[in-house]
């Protein structure tokens, strides 16, 4: 109990008196079963196994955080009686906003708008009027960076959630504007946090341009033009840190002039945190249009998303960062820490889709294996395992808060996915395999579909998604300007 000792004593009785450990093991081991059921899939037993652990660990955080009574200690170290809904702690947002949440509004929005509710409820009781940074048992660490409980709130307005929409409004709103937070006062007045104010300040301007994006897309969504006209603009901030000469994102003084020396493969002192340029400067999920643009074009750009995968990146540009190590890193590509899980998917945006469907399989089979070392970083609280099962039905959230997932390959023959009410996305890929890895064409409820990617709406009431598999890149399947995904910009 987060309340007192005698509420542990009623919740002891409310839920073990009377029963025996064999007892008490057999109920917990149901309720596993029912949980880990909402995915039965085919494929081999290591394949299996793997898509089953990592089902596990996304259940294992946020956890329920009351007593029986529906009583818990809030942010406020008050106590606090959760309505209408099962309280919930453990938020390490800056992890797992980007495909955990999501996934819960795909197989259980029941959790989803518990954890939401928890949010709102931390910010009511929270003395700056901010949404969760990282939260747990009634403690806020401010671990991280950005004001992502935004992101986890637009997604869940987007996917039609049953919340108090204009209480979230105001929550998001709120929660980009707490002056004193992380260099956001700076941000607000010159577009960007410089690195004399925050040795990480061009990761925080990226990520803040992408929670704004998140509030502008929300305010339009809910009809209000004013708040979205301001979060359009700020969403564009993360121009604000490209280096025009070098094509990257670069750390930034206050008075305007880049940073030097400079170094683009260095995660040490360089205007990041746990990471480098060369994985934070694909980090433009709201507008991938735009992030070709600063790169200098598509030809540019995918040569770009080729070299991160196979240049090497030597140990002394990341041995005294924390969460980036050897087994999660491919070339200069970091999979082991959750800043670069969306740039496989960002060739969906370029002339060469199909290599999405190349190096998704390979970062499944290299990073995640059934082993006892088989993890390939820190899980953090389910966001590693969240990616692996988004990739292995072929598909994942780049942009959350938008509606659309980019289309890869499946991993597995078949996979039948509880959506719901008796509901199901079933998943097939009859020859997929090491060698069949490469998409020939997709087809949505039995007809020929032709989209970089497919939306919430095409799957949240069931739908059959049938993948042909090829042995070799089948360059005719290319997107037109109308049937790649969403970006905010035109260019």
């Amino acid at each position: 109990s987060a309340v007192g000792t005698e509420v542990a004593v009623r919740n002891l009785q409310a839920e073990a008196i009377n029963k025996s450990f064999g007892q008490i093991a057999r109920e917990a081991s149901a309720k596993w079963e029912k949980e880990l059921s909402v995915i039965d899939v085919q494929g081999t037993e290591d394949h299996k196994t793997m898509l089953y652990t990592s089902l596990y660990h996304t259940m294992i955080n946020p956890s329920v955080y009351m007593d029986v009574d529906g009583k818990y200690r809030g942010i406020d170290h008050n106590i606090h009686q959760a309505k209408g809904f099962t309280n919930y702690t453990v938020f390490s947002v800056w992890d797992t906003y980007r495909a955990l949440h999501p996934l819960f509004n795909v197989i259980n929005r029941e959790r989803s708008k518990d954890i939401v509710n928890s949010m709102l409820a931390h910010y009511s009781q929270s003395v700056h009027k901010a949404l969760p940074v990282w939260s747990h048992m009634g403690n806020e660490n401010w671990c991280m960076i950005g004001y992502h409980s935004v992101s986890v709130l637009a997604d869940a307005i987007d996917k039609g959630l049953d919340i108090d929409k204009a209480k979230a409004l105001e929550a998001i709103v709120n929660s980009s504007n707490v002056d004193y937070y992380d260099g956001t006062a700076e941000y607000k007045k010159l577009g960007y946090v410089p690195f004399d104010r925050s040795g990480s300040g061009s990761s925080i301007t990226l990520e803040y341009a992408y929670d704004d994006w998140t509030i502008y897309h929300t305010a339009l969504k809910l009809g209000d033009n004013k708040i979205a006209e301001a979060y359009k603009k700020r969403a564009m901030n993360y121009q604000n840190v490209f280096d025009p000469q070098l094509q990257f994102v670069r750390a930034k003084m206050s008075d305007g002039s880049w940073k030097t020396p400079f170094d683009l493969l260095d995660t040490h002192g360089q205007g990041f945190i746990e990471g480098n340029s060369w994985n934070y400067s694909f980090y433009v999920p709201h507008d991938v249009k735009g992030l070709i643009h600063q790169m200098g074009g598509d030809k540019q750009f995918t040569e770009r998303l080729d070299s991160i995968f196979t240049m090497h990146l030597p140990d002394e540009f990341f041995e005294h960062t924390e969460d980036v190590t050897r087994e999660g890193i491919m070339g200069n590509y970091v999979h082991g820490n959750e800043p670069s899980h969306h740039i496989p998917y960002l060739y969906a945006w370029t002339s060469q889709p199909w290599k999405t469907q190349y190096w998704v399989r390979e970062i499944m089979n290299r990073m995640y294996l059934n082993s006892i070392d088989g993890l390939c970083g820190n899980d953090d609280c389910g966001q590693m395992s969240a990616w692996y099962i988004f990739s292995s039905m072929g598909f994942y959230p780049v942009c959350p808060g938008s509606n659309q997932y980019i289309l890869g390959a499946p991993y597995f023959p078949y996979m039948k996915v509880n959506v719901g009410d008796d509901k199901y996305l079933t998943i097939k890929a009859a020859k997929v395999s090491d060698k069949n890895r490469y998409v020939k064409s997709v087809k949505l409820n039995g007809k020929l579909y032709t989209k970089a990617y497919i939306t919430y709406d095409d799957i949240k009431d069931g739908a059959e998604l049938e993948f042909e598999m090829t042995s070799k890149p089948y360059k005719q399947r290319v997107f037109g300007e109308d049937e790649k995904p969403y970006s905010l910009s035109d260019k």
